[in-house]
């Protein structure tokens, strides 16, 4: 599977600062770019690279936030791995895309991750 030119995953009922804690420590470095609302704004180095991403409080209702890293300059090759690693860091649930958002692919196919199991399910979120 290619690398996914950006991650998105949506993590369940963690609070603003569970999610910058584990990032402050996943990253060789973070900065608060911009707080508006429900909507943080970062920016971050990891292995010489630097990227931005942005942390969405309550985006799919009261319990899921959304964090995404505009890049694929970031840990993970895809948006699973990020998932997986966020679940036990995190010990939540966690969910992201089943496919790399090309053509053709159900939009409403996703993973769920808990812990060291993860499994495709449909999550229709509207």
């Amino acid at each position: 599977m290619s690398k996914h030119p950006d991650i998105e995953i949506y993590v369940k009922n963690v609070s603003i600062e569970q999610i910058t804690a584990w990032l402050n420590d996943r990253f060789d470095a973070v900065q608060v770019s911009s707080k508006k609302g429900l909507l943080h704004h970062f920016s971050a180095e990891y292995q010489g690279h630097s990227f931005t991403y942005m942390i969405h409080e309550k985006a799919i209702g009261k319990s899921w936030s959304s964090i995404w890293f505009q890049s694929d300059e970031t840990p993970w090759k895809i948006d699973l791995d990020c998932a997986k690693e966020a679940s036990l860091a995190l010990n939540t649930q966690v969910r992201c895309i089943a496919s790399g958002w090309q053509e053709g692919d159900d939009p409403d196919e996703w993973w769920k991750v808990e812990k060291d199991h993860a499994e495709k399910i449909q999550w229709v979120t509207g």
